[in-house]
Order: C-alpha cells, then structure tokens, then sequence
C-alpha cells in the first residue's frame, strides 16, 4: 500500500531554479504507474513553483510511459498576476519525455469577491456504510483485484453484478465512494488535490469499458492521452469519502471520452 503524501513528494534541486526530482512508486501500479498519480507529482511541483494557495486546473498531455524510478520535472511560469500564476510542467525520465501539463495556481479570494453558483446537482445515493467494499465483491466472488493500485483505496461501488461480463450492453457509467488509505485527507490544500485528481484520470475507463463488457475478452487497455481537471473547491477536512462519478458518453475512432465528477456527503 502506498502513501499518497509521501508516494507525490517532489524534491527541489540545489541551484536549479524550478527544477525538481520525483520517484515513481510501484505501489500505484495498473497497467503501468496510474495517470493520475503521475499527474499528481506534476501538480505538486506546480504547487511548489508558483507558492499558490492552491490550484485551479491542470491539464496533462501523456507522452510516454515512465518506469518506477526517478523522474526529472523542470517548471516554466508563463503568466503571473496579483491573485494567480500560470505554470508549464515537464516531466522526463533519462531524457525521454513523460508528460506536460499546464496549471494555474490561485489564492484564496477575497471576503466579498467570490461569485458562488452551481447549477450540477449531487446524485441521490446511499451514503458508503451500507455498501460492500470491492474487496468484499471480489473475495465474495472469490476473486483478487490484478492491479495494486487498488491497495491504496477503499471504494464502495453503487452497482456490482457477480455475473461478469454481463449478458449486453449496460449504462457507460460508474460511481464509486473511495476514501485514501491509509491517510484519507490531507492538511496541504495541493496534496488534498490530489485525492480529487486520481479518481478523475482512474474512473474513465471502468465508465467506459461497461458498455462493452459483455465483449470480454475485448483485447484492448484504454491508456489516458490527455486529462483536464478543475479544482472548483477544496474538499473538506471531514470528507474522507468522496463519491466519484463518471460517463463516457463517447466511444469512436478509437478514441473514449469520459467525464468525472467528484462530490463530498
């Protein structure tokens, strides 16, 4: 199991303005190290180059698939205002490229400058203490998740069907309760970030691949090209479950696209 704190932590490099250093840990494995996690240690070196209170967006183009090992991160601050900072992130690992990402970093805003609206509405579910976790599915099924990742979650799907593949076609949807383990919430406003991050890059393609499912062996894997995440509030310091929900309304030309959102009680 990993830590996501310690798992993301970027290093600054001694005389090297805006360039940084992390490692990649085994322990957020699926298929190869998880999109999000990798994007995670991008946003941490914005977070540490800009000095903002805490980001607003990311958005991740993925260019190669890193080893688990050291990787090298260089900063670019291309806009900086009173209020937020623009920054381009770019990670390479022995010279090959990984990922780049753009990423505005904000402060808080000022008492009486913030618009509040919100026209999404959370789904009505039933809360995570009622449900099974996916371990319990799967040692019911007697069954074991094939990526570690899943180590690092505790998550309680809404729907679960034993009879997998499903006979047809089912709704391109998924959602999940999830809390971190084994820290569920995180005092660092960009490091908390990140817990909203993961799930976002990761519920795609179980969103996604249902429609198709019932196809299994399908023969293919649904490699993340390009993420773009909005950090409209932070969660809470009581929010250890958070309910991610995402639908992949799309699949063509080879080519899926999916939409998360992640909501707190």
């Amino acid at each position: 199991m990993g830590d996501l704190e310690k798992d993301t932590t970027v290093v600054a490099v001694d005389g090297a303005e805006g360039q940084y250093t992390a490692r990649l840990s085994d322990d957020w494995a699926i298929w190869g190290p998880n999109g999000g996690y990798v994007s995670s240690i991008a946003l941490r070196a914005a977070g540490l180059a800009s000095g903002r209170a805490r980001p607003a967006s990311i958005v991740t183009h993925y260019l190669g698939v890193a080893q688990f090992d050291e990787v090298e991160l260089s900063t670019t601050i291309l806009r900086q205002s009173r209020v937020a900072t623009s920054l381009r992130v770019t990670m390479e690992q022995d010279g090959r490229p990984i990922l780049e990402a753009l990423v505005w970093g904000v402060d808080d805003p000022t008492a009486g400058s913030e618009l509040v609206h919100e026209l999404p509405t959370m789904p009505e579910v039933e809360g995570p203490e009622g449900l099974l976790s996916f371990e319990e599915h799967m040692a019911a099924v007697d069954q074991e998740s094939p990526f570690v990742f899943w180590n690092n979650l505790e998550h309680r799907p809404l729907a679960w069907r034993d009879d997998w593949p499903p006979p047809g076609p089912v709704e391109p949807t998924a959602r999940w309760w999830m809390r971190f383990r084994p820290t569920a919430v995180f005092d660092h406003p960009w490091v908390d970030a990140c817990r909203l991050l993961i799930p976002i890059d990761t519920m795609g393609w179980p969103a996604g691949s249902s429609a198709h499912a019932y196809r299994e062996p399908l023969g293919v894997i649904a490699p993340t090209i390009d993420l773009s995440v909005r950090f409209h509030r932070a969660a809470r310091p009581d929010d250890e479950w958070l309910l991610a929900d995402a639908v992949a309304p799309v699949a063509a030309g080879g080519l899926l696209a999916a939409t998360g959102r992640i909501w707190n009680r």
